[in-house]
C-alpha cells in the first residue's frame, strides 16, 4: 500500500477531489459600490484579509514571458501599491529581471481564500529609479538585505555547501554595513491597464469586476460572466 508521502496516481486523484473550496462563511460583494478606481478598492480588499487572518496576503505570483514570448511564474512579496502601480522588487540579473528587460509586461495574481477572493492585475512594467531601489532595500530586515547581497539569482550553484557559506557571508555583511550596496536590485512597478476583483460564492454566482484604463486616465468598470 503506498503512504501519504508516495501516493499512486489514484491515491492521488482522490486527495486530491476530496479538497474543498472556501469552507467558510464568504462575504457578500455589490459591485455596484464599487470606488471609481482600482486601488482603493484593493486597499480595503487587503485590510479585509488581513482582518481575516489570511496568511501571507502581501505574496503573490509574478507571470512574465520571456524573450521568446514563453510564459514564467513565480511567487514574491508585493512592495506597495500606490497611484503609480503594483510594486515589487528583484535583481535586474535575475530571470524575472531579464524577461522584464526584454517584454516589459506582466500580470500578478493575488489569492486570498480566507475572503474567497482574488485579484489580478496586468499592465507595463517599468524600472524605478536607483534611489528608490536602494531605499527599497534598506527599508526592509536585515534578513532581505543578506538574501540580496547572496550570489547571483537565478544562475546555476555548485552545491548547498556553496550556498551556505555564501549566505553566511552576506549575513556578516548585512549585519556590519547595513547601508551595504546591492547594484543590481531594482524596484519595478506594473503600471495596471487591467485590474479584476474576484469575489467567490457558494453557489458560484461569483463576482467579477474588472477595470479598464481608458485614453483619458480614468477607469472603465464591467462586470464578467464567472
Amino acid at each position: 500500500m503506498a503512504s501519504m508521502s508516495d501516493p499512486t496516481p489514484h491515491h492521488f486523484r482522490d486527495l486530491l477531489h476530496a479538497q474543498r473550496v472556501w469552507d467558510t462563511e464568504l462575504p457578500s460583494f455589490d459591485p455596484a459600490s464599487a470606488p471609481a478606481a482600482p486601488v482603493p478598492l484593493f486597499h480595503a480588499w487587503f485590510a479585509e484579509a488581513v482582518a481575516a487572518g489570511q496568511a501571507e496576503p502581501h505574496t503573490m505570483s509574478l507571470a512574465t514571458s520571456d524573450a521568446e514570448g514563453l510564459p514564467d511564474v513565480r511567487t514574491l512579496m508585493l512592495h506597495d501599491a500606490d497611484e503609480r502601480g503594483w510594486h515589487f522588487a528583484t535583481h535586474a540579473t535575475s530571470a524575472k529581471g531579464r524577461q522584464l528587460a526584454a517584454r516589459p509586461y506582466a500580470a500578478l495574481g493575488f489569492y486570498w481564500p480566507a475572503r474567497g477572493r482574488q485579484v489580478r492585475v496586468r499592465g507595463p512594467v517599468v524600472r524605478c529609479t536607483p534611489a528608490e531601489s536602494h531605499a527599497d532595500l534598506h527599508a526592509r530586515s536585515t534578513g532581505a538585505l543578506a538574501a540580496a547581497l547572496t550570489g547571483a539569482q537565478s544562475e546555476v550553484v555548485g552545491s548547498a555547501a556553496e550556498l551556505h557559506r555564501a549566505a553566511d557571508a552576506a549575513w556578516d555583511r548585512a549585519r556590519a554595513e547595513p547601508d551595504a550596496e546591492a547594484p543590481t536590485w531594482t524596484r519595478y512597478v506594473v503600471e495596471p491597464a487591467e485590474v479584476e476583483f474576484f469575489q467567490g460564492d457558494a453557489r458560484r454566482r461569483h463576482i467579477r469586476l474588472r477595470y479598464r484604463l481608458q485614453e483619458d486616465g480614468g477607469w472603465a468598470r464591467e462586470l464578467l460572466w464567472p
